[in-house]
């Protein structure tokens, strides 16, 4: 991705026609790989490069990243595939690397689901994680706090993996050495399941999640640096 060219825009389509067979694709405006990492729902940003294709997609960050559908482990056949995703809200890191093929690493996990895939060697830049060198210390002025779920944050994780497997990082300071992500131009595409299956899964999906969190609860910081827990009539 350094000093990467502009693609063209109707070879671009193809490929993301390629990625999401049967679905509508629609080009909408154009940005970078600083500003759309992470893209809106049905919204796909893409380009082509010299020796390799790059997507921003979330349904392409899969919980379980071994189970990526055939039809693209055939699109990279002969070639590496790279799929790496994280998640703030919850802390989820996961990423898959294939060579030729086949599956030589694989991690997903977060604190509240635990490890959910785990395969093959993990990489060099993980190990000092696992070894317990980066532990997450509880943050100050927040009672009853239980141990971190995990050896280390998949956020921080998460970082690493972003900067060894594609060259550049989201969060802190990069190197003099990564890529410009605001120099890589992608297309933007409006990418939807025509039959609105997608759409209607994804908002039931949704819609249980706001159920199960249940009301918002509010904090404020007391004069002993502790933060407790308020009323929304306090504020």
């Amino acid at each position: 991705m350094r000093g990467a060219a502009r693609s063209e825009l109707a070879e671009t389509e193809a490929l993301v026609r390629q990625v999401h067979p049967g679905y509508v694709v629609e080009p909408v405006d154009d940005g970078t790989l600083f500003e759309h990492v992470y893209p809106p729902d049905d919204i796909t940003y893409a380009t082509k490069l010299a020796g390799a294709e790059l997507y921003c997609d979330r349904r392409l960050a899969l919980d379980r990243p071994s189970e990526l559908p055939e039809h693209l482990r055939q699109a990279g056949a002969g070639r590496r595939i790279v799929m790496h995703g994280m998640h703030s809200v919850v802390d989820w890191l996961g990423f898959a690397v294939w060579e030729d093929g086949e599956l030589v690493r694989s991690l997903s996990l977060s604190p509240d689901a635990g490890i959910q895939e785990n395969i093959g060697r993990p990489y060099d830049f993980e190990l000092p994680y696992w070894a317990g060198e980066h532990p997450v210390e509880p943050v100050p002025g927040w009672p009853g706090q239980r141990p971190y779920a995990l050896p280390f944050h998949p956020l921080e994780l998460g970082e690493l993996a972003l900067r060894a497997l594609f060259g550049f990082v989201i969060e802190g300071y990069p190197d003099p050495d990564d890529v410009d992500t605001d120099a890589v131009h992608l297309h933007g595409f409006r990418v939807t399941d025509p039959s609105g299956a997608e759409q209607a899964a994804r908002e039931a999906a949704y819609a249980e999640a706001r159920r199960l969190m249940g009301p918002p609860r509010l904090f404020r910081m007391g004069p002993d640096g502790t933060m407790h827990e308020v009323s929304l009539d306090s504020l």
